[in-house]
């Protein structure tokens, strides 16, 4: 999946998020990104915190595991979970393998 990058310690996931959606869901990959909606707005990065929230839920992970380490202020965004393997991700994001 070009949207996961595996490391020993954890994934890096490429999203674009859409704030504002009627539902908070993880969506199908695109392209090089997973799309993520939330209903939360953007502003006062109320949108970062429902997508950090979402994947520390469907990961079953604190959400200090979760951190958003690029593009804070952007759609495209680069979200680290420490303590996932690739073969997890896979799953708990229900993607078929490669």
């Amino acid at each position: 999946m070009s949207f996961l990058k595996a490391q020993a310690d954890g994934v890096y996931l490429a999203v674009k998020l859409q704030p504002r959606a009627s539902k908070t869901e993880i969506g199908e990959p695109m392209g090089d990104e997973l799309k993520i909606k939330v209903t939360a707005p953007p502003v006062d990065a109320a949108a970062n915190q429902a997508l950090v929230d979402l994947l520390a839920e469907t990961f079953d992970c604190s959400r200090g595991a979760v951190k958003i380490v690029r593009g804070q202020t952007s759609r495209h965004k680069t979200v680290w979970i420490a303590g996932v393997s690739e073969k997890t991700a896979l799953s708990k994001l229900q993607c078929p393998k490669l």
